[in-house]
């Protein structure tokens, strides 16, 4: 076969760029935890079904499927396991869901999980997130100002519990 017809570079070639790791400590929750052990078996099994693929001339998706498991396999040699025992609910700390109301009397409640567990529409906030930095450390009854791009808004703790 000659040589001009032999693909040797091109972008499904050229190792993809890692994925960026959080400069913070990866802390996580039993079930953030469980979730990233998930997400590698997944990847490990999507991986395996594009290498038995018969046609393999597009190895991007491969590419892909391995960064994410350096990716995942990283977040998991980090994780700083927190679990509740022998922690109380005097003050938020990492793992607390928090019950909080605004200046019109709305109630919302926030759990503070890893990075990789968050989830604002659902309530789970990253620790280093401004809401999470706010809370962190106050107790019940403590007004916490929640420094947002919107404006400031003031929140008061009520309550504190393991979720």
């Amino acid at each position: 076969m000659s040589r001009a017809f032999v693909k040797e570079d091109g972008p499904d070639n050229t190792p993809l760029l890692d994925l960026p790791i959080s400069p913070h400590p990866n802390y996580v929750t039993p079930r953030g935890l469980a979730l990233l052990r998930a997400a590698l078996s997944q990847a490990q099994v999507r991986l395996a079904q594009l290498r038995a693929r018969v046609d393999r001339l597009d190895r991007l998706p491969e590419a892909a499927a391995e960064r994410d498991i350096r990716y995942l396999e990283a977040r998991l040699k980090s994780a700083l396991l927190l679990t509740p025992e022998g922690r109380d609910c005097a003050e938020v700390a990492f793992g607390h869901a928090v019950r909080v109301v605004d200046a019109a009397g709305a109630e919302s409640c926030f759990t503070i999980v890893g990075e990789d567990e968050a989830d604002a529409a659902a309530g789970l906030i990253a620790p280093h997130s401004p809401l999470a930095r706010a809370l962190i450390g106050a107790r019940p009854g403590d007004l916490v100002v929640w420094h947002r791009p919107s404006g400031d808004m003031e929140l008061e703790v009520v309550g504190i519990a393991w979720p």
